[in-house]
C-alpha cells in the first residue's frame, strides 16, 4: 500500500514538473516534418522529446531483461533436473 502510494506521488510531483516546464518555456517555433508542418513551444518539444527517449530507452532495455529472465529460467530448470539426478546420501551402518 505504500509503495503504491509512493508511486503516485511521484507521479504527481512528475506532471506537476512537466507541466511547470512547459509553462515556463513558452518560446514557439515552428516543427517541418516530412508532410506536415506546425508550430510548439519549445517546453512542450523538449517534453516529447524526453518521453519518446524515456519510451525508446525502456523498449531497448526490455530485450536485454527478457533474454536475462529466460536466461535464469533454463538455470533453475538444470539446476532442478541436476539435483533430481544426484543419489540420495547413503545411510551409515549402524542407523539400520
Amino acid at each position: 500500500m505504500l509503495r503504491r502510494a509512493a508511486f503516485i506521488c511521484a507521479l504527481v510531483l512528475l506532471l506537476v514538473a512537466a507541466v511547470l516546464f512547459v509553462a515556463l518555456n513558452q518560446q514557439s517555433f515552428d516543427v517541418d516534418l516530412a508532410v506536415v508542418r506546425f508550430g510548439v513551444s519549445s517546453g512542450l518539444a523538449l517534453l516529447i522529446a524526453f518521453a519518446a527517449g524515456l519510451l525508446a530507452g525502456a523498449l531497448w532495455s526490455s530485450a536485454s531483461i527478457a533474454r536475462l529472465l529466460g536466461e535464469r529460467g533454463r538455470l533453475r530448470n538444470a539446476l532442478r533436473l541436476a539435483e533430481a539426478r544426484r543419489a540420495p546420501p547413503a545411510l551409515p551402518p549402524d542407523a539400520v
